[in-house]
């Protein structure tokens, strides 16, 4: 099943590796679900069910006009949790934008059948700095991305990808390959959902949703990372989860997923349990949810 239509007609392009407990995996700004693959074979290598999608507006999707706040790209994530029978004993891991499904998910939709969760590099709980939120990202900065993709969007993205990697002048944790799929791939997304995507993820407030997670969730973040920085995200999610593990990359940059891949698909398999059983109290939680 290469694709699912959503509940307003989105054509989503889906992956469906392996067998057992599902996990879904959510990509990030601006990629597609391709950025996980390393994660999802091993999933699928280890007894789990790996599946990963490309969000609407990018890769293979479709790209309505409409469609990019986080209250639909959540029901979209509960659409592809339908449509491939992974609605219970699921666990839904966002990266970077992508935790803010899982968020919004947890919210939106109580949570139904999801018995872990994951953020990882993401953007939950706020980007935005504001008076009660000193750590987030100045407005001007967030603003400028959008001024930035507006005027020169592949020149944008040659120098965001360099801060996304932790590519400097004599740090090179990928290789130029990497970095060169990584600008193709935001090729593949339409104009507007990137536009309206960076807008929802930068203003977006989760902090309210934090009260909606009630299962065991593994946060990871790099302490290196100059795209999301870890003390208005990470490490503030991790304070207002309750079952939150917060787990910390020392210098990693924010796509700690491919430069600390080995480590965080270690750290992923060990957190879900590489035998796929789930705690009592999380299984007794989605079947009430």
């Amino acid at each position: 099943m290469p694709y699912i239509k959503t509940r307003d007609g989105t054509d989503l392009y889906v992956k469906d590796w392996g067998s057992g407990r599902p996990v879904i995996l959510i990509h990030g700004w601006p990629l597609n679900a391709d950025s996980w693959d390393a994660q999802a074979m091993a999933l699928a290598e280890n007894g789990f069910r790996a599946i990963t999608y490309d969000r609407r507006g990018f890769g293979r999707s479709g790209q309505p006009w409409s469609g990019y706040d986080y209250d639909t790209l959540a029901d979209d994530l509960a659409d592809v949790m339908q449509a491939t029978g992974a609605d219970h004993d699921a666990a839904i891991i966002g990266f970077s934008m992508g935790g803010g499904e899982v968020a919004r998910y947890m919210s939106r939709h109580g949570g139904k059948g999801v018995v872990a969760a994951g953020l990882i590099s993401s953007v939950v709980p706020y980007m935005l700095k504001t008076d009660d939120n000193p750590d987030g990202t100045p407005a001007d900065d967030l603003s400028a991305i959008g001024e930035g993709i507006k005027k020169d969007r592949f020149g944008f993205f040659q120098s965001f990808f360099k801060d996304f990697y932790g590519v400097g002048m004599l740090d090179h944790p990928v290789s130029q390959g990497q970095v060169d799929w990584a600008w193709w791939a935001q090729n593949q997304a339409g104009l507007k959902p990137i536009l309206e995507c960076a807008t929802a993820f930068g203003t977006t407030d989760f902090r309210p949703d934090l009260a909606h997670f009630h299962v065991p969730t593994l946060i990871v973040h790099g302490t290196g990372d100059k795209t999301v920085p870890i003390d208005a995200a990470g490490r503030a999610a991790a304070a207002g989860i309750a079952h939150a593990q917060l787990v910390e990359y020392d210098g990693a940059p924010h796509a700690l997923t491919t430069t600390q891949s080995d480590r965080f698909t270690r750290d992923l398999l060990t957190f879900l349990g590489a035998n796929g059983v789930v705690s009592d109290d999380a299984r007794r939680h989605t079947e009430t949810a």
